[in-house]
């Protein structure tokens, strides 16, 4: 394969309600280390890196009576973990719904950059990370899934995850050591 052409890596609720919190995964814990590997490495090449982190409105916001209270605006559940803290130069966009675009400033950020692939990272591989992925490429980015910084509640879910981001979308899963090269 060869480089990506203007990638960008999407960051998908890597928050500490998502890793430990109210909806904690123990699962998380497991990709922090190469989510933040990827993310040094595109830092160094100049890659940017957006962070898409739900930040929801409490009593109001509809994935609230599916999943009860987690990432609420201004909580320490709705904060980044430590580990993967942004950086000066990354980009963060709340988000109110599963999608890192729905009613967000995601795509006009991406076509500021110039960015033409976004490399999906972070949690849940058959949710929000899918839904980023489906609205990404419907607006014509290509996308790829970092298949040592994505996951979901189970294994089956982030199999499915990945299987449909493939089948869909023509996304590959590739792990750092194919991925890292080609940033």
């Amino acid at each position: 394969m060869e480089k990506l052409n203007h990638p960008a890596i999407l960051v998908v609720d890597m928050l500490n309600d998502f890793v430990t919190g109210a909806i904690g995964c123990d699962r998380a814990r497991a990709i922090v280390p190469a989510t933040a590997a990827l993310l040094d490495a595109a830092r160094a090449k100049g890659v940017p890196v957006i962070y898409c982190n739900d930040c929801h409105l409490p009593g109001i916001d509809r994935e609230l009576q599916i999943w009860g209270d987690h990432a609420i605006k201004g909580t320490p559940g709705a904060e980044v973990i430590p580990e993967l803290k942004p950086q000066e130069k990354d980009y963060v966009v709340p988000k109110r719904r599963y999608s890192g675009f729905f009613q967000t400033d995601l795509d006009i950020l991406l076509k500021e950059l110039g960015v033409k692939t976004v490399v999906m990272t972070g949690l849940h591989a058959h949710m929000c990370v899918r839904h980023t992925s489906a609205d990404a490429y419907c607006l014509g980015y290509d996308v790829v899934a970092a298949s040592e910084c994505t996951d979901s509640f189970t294994e089956e879910d982030y199999k499915i995850g990945l299987a449909y981001l493939k089948t869909c979308y023509g996304a590959p899963a590739l792990t750092n050591a194919e991925l890292i090269p080609l940033l």
